[in-house]
């Protein structure tokens, strides 16, 4: 073999080392291929969630007030309920309507209050006779004042139960407007009772 071809495998292995030495740095994690620009995707998340985190955020407080809606008027059906039960009975005979909304109010539970809570008590001479009225005035506010008229035995009594909710006010306009049914925004709860007293005298 001559001198020449030597010279030429010995510069072959050389690019081929230098080859392989090229390749091993590219692959070291502290270097930078311009080429890993493009699939990189590693704030995307973050991005994502910022676009989302307010409607998210609306939704789940939504969510939240309308459930405690619900559980405000169950509690408002659950205290109209007891108070009917009292004047059914005879148990509020003699009662006038402080004393009457005292003993609804010891049944009252949370999420409402006392001070929000109004009753309104009539007795018909029938089922079919009953008349009941609007409890919001020409403004469309709730009324401050209403009967009570717990009848005697046997007669037909009608109680029911009114409290303005007003945590929908702070919600979104949106959402206050499907969901309220008074001109302020507010959402009136109500609870009916009707039956017949029982013949005590």
């Amino acid at each position: 073999m001559t001198f020449q071809a030597l010279r030429c495998i010995e510069f072959c292995m050389m690019l081929s080392v230098g080859s392989k030495e090229q390749e091993t740095r590219l692959r070291q994690p502290g270097l930078i291929r311009w080429g890993s620009f493009g699939p990189n995707s590693s704030g995307s998340s973050a991005l994502e969630f910022a676009l989302l985190a307010l409607p998210l955020s609306l939704l789940l407080f939504g969510i939240i007030a309308i459930g405690l809606m619900f559980a405000g008027n169950m509690a408002l059906e659950n205290a109209a309920e007891q108070g009917a039960r009292m004047i059914r009975t005879g148990q509020a005979k003699g009662f006038d309507a402080s004393m009457f909304k005292s003993e609804v109010c010891k049944k009252l539970t949370a999420p409402l209050s006392c001070d929000g809570l109004k009753l309104d008590v009539r007795t018909f001479s029938s089922f079919g006779s009953s008349d009941l009225t609007n409890p919001l005035d020409s403004s469309g506010n709730l009324k401050s004042e209403f009967n009570y008229q717990p009848g005697m035995g046997s007669q037909v009594v009608v109680v029911r139960a009114f409290y303005e909710w007003d945590l929908l006010a702070v919600l979104p306009e949106e959402i206050r407007l499907r969901a309220s049914n008074m001109p302020s925004g507010n959402r009136l709860l109500v609870a009916t009772v009707a039956f017949r007293n029982e013949p005590f005298r």
